[in-house]
């Protein structure tokens, strides 16, 4: 039993020039209404590098603690991260508070971040 490619061979070239053509304008036009075939697109996954872990230093300030983070965390976005530790900082520095608490919410953004970065790597 032929195949319908193979049976549409040999109907196609039973035909003359002019009903060819009309052939192929409607192959042509029933492809077009037809949906694109569904591409599937597997996506690399990356190796993410673990955080290069720098200690607190005593007395640290929330600006050098920031710069510490980066560090610690160079495969971040920080603008992601822009929204909410310069709201931190900001206010930290204007309300003159104790730094140790800022710092500490400094590093659980940083934290989050970098886990959200993990798991959504996975796959």
């Amino acid at each position: 039993m032929a195949s319908a490619e193979q049976q549409l061979t040999e109907h196609f070239q039973q035909l003359d020039a002019g009903d060819q053509a009309t052939l192929l304008a409607f192959a042509a036009f029933l492809a077009s209404r037809s949906p694109a075939p569904a591409v599937t697109v597997k996506a690399e996954s990356i190796t993410i590098p673990e955080p290069e872990i720098i200690e607190r230093p005593e007395g640290e300030s929330v600006v050098g603690a920031l710069k510490r983070l980066s560090k610690t965390y160079p495969m971040l976005d920080k603008t992601e991260m822009l929204s909410a530790t310069s709201d931190l900082v900001a206010t930290t520095i204007m309300q003159g508070t104790d730094p140790v608490g800022a710092i500490d919410e400094l590093e659980d953004i940083f934290r989050t971040h970098y886990a959200q970065l993990v798991s959504g790597n996975k796959g």
